[in-house]
């Protein structure tokens, strides 16, 4: 089989074309993708070169790991059949091009054990599951407290503080710096941290990715206070030691979600605990993919970008 595939030939070198994937085998599915986000975090990074060296990076590289589709095969020992719909965090089956992300495509092939199964009403909104459980991991760390402070109000941000304020805890400030995204549902305050003076929070989660805030944000804890840093940093993390020393300040790294908090995740959304609404701001058509990954790493406006593959299929 081919499936038509959003490929990385290097940085700022982004194409759709066919790529041959395998053909399933015990235990995997054949997925038609109709809707795939994408990543202003680890995908720019690979777009404008910036990723560090990481264990099955490269160019050509088909990206994506948020996508929302229809089984169309499954293997009789996968428990899924025709018609299912599903999350898929990417996949490994293209010949041709690196796939450790690989869900930006019409067309996977999968191993059932990777995939979610989700009510097709979700859309587009299927799509968010892993950003969403990536907030759920952050907040649901070993030792983990719930923030009183986000830094960035992106979609990471505002999942973070909508899961605060789903778990019971009080609702937590949120720091902004780009004027388009100082907007909020009223459950929480979106501030500049300009106009911020408070310095004693107890706990305080990054979801900027930008890792020269550290300092800043050590300087703003109480004393034994924590800094969760829930993003992806390209650059190295230091510190100065005696700000961080006179504080006693804990320094805590949110890895990315497992299973067990995608199943989490998903029941909250099911449940209404946990709203997607608001998140995906752009749509584009797969057709228009080069495009598309433009914006979403050069808008402020655009909190999540995602590709409509339904004319591909």
């Amino acid at each position: 089989m081919d499936a038509n595939a959003v490929i990385l030939m290097g940085p700022k070198d982004l194409q759709l074309d066919a790529l041959p994937i395998k053909d399933p085998c015990s235990g995997d599915l054949v997925v038609e993708i109709r809707h795939s986000g994408i990543s202003t975090g680890t995908e720019k990074l690979l777009w404008t070169g910036e990723m560090p060296p990481f264990p099955g990076m490269g160019y050509p590289l088909v990206p994506g790991y948020e996508a929302a589709g229809e089984v169309v095969d499954a293997a009789p020992d996968t428990g899924f059949k025709s018609g299912d719909f599903v999350f898929v965090p990417g996949s490994n089956c293209f010949d041709g091009a690196r796939s450790l992300f690989g869900g930006a495509a019409d067309r996977i092939v999968t191993s059932a054990d990777r995939v979610s199964r989700i009510d097709a009403g979700l859309g587009a909104e299927g799509a968010l599951l892993a950003l969403a459980a990536t907030a759920r991991h952050a907040l649901a760390g070993v030792h983990a407290s719930l923030p009183d402070l986000i830094v960035g109000h992106g979609v990471l941000g505002r999942l973070l503080a909508r899961l605060t304020v789903a778990a019971g805890g009080p609702a937590p400030t949120v720091w902004e710096v780009s004027e388009s995204r100082i907007d909020s549902d009223g459950t929480y305050a979106v501030v500049h941290p300009d106009h911020d003076d408070r310095r004693d929070y107890r706990c305080i989660y990054d979801a900027s990715g930008d890792a020269s805030l550290l300092n800043s944000l050590i300087s703003r804890l109480q004393k034994g206070g924590e800094v969760v840093l829930a993003g992806f940093y390209p650059q190295p993390i230091n510190f100065a030691f005696p700000p961080a020393f006179m504080k006693e300040a804990r320094l805590r790294v949110a890895a990315e979600w497992t299973p067990d908090d995608l199943v989490a995740t998903r029941q909250l959304v099911e449940t209404g605990a946990l709203s997607l609404d608001g998140l995906i701001t752009h749509r584009h058509s797969a057709h228009d993919a080069p495009t598309a990954y433009a914006t979403a790493f050069s808008d402020d406006a655009c909190l999540k970008m995602i590709l409509d593959w339904s004319a591909q299929a």
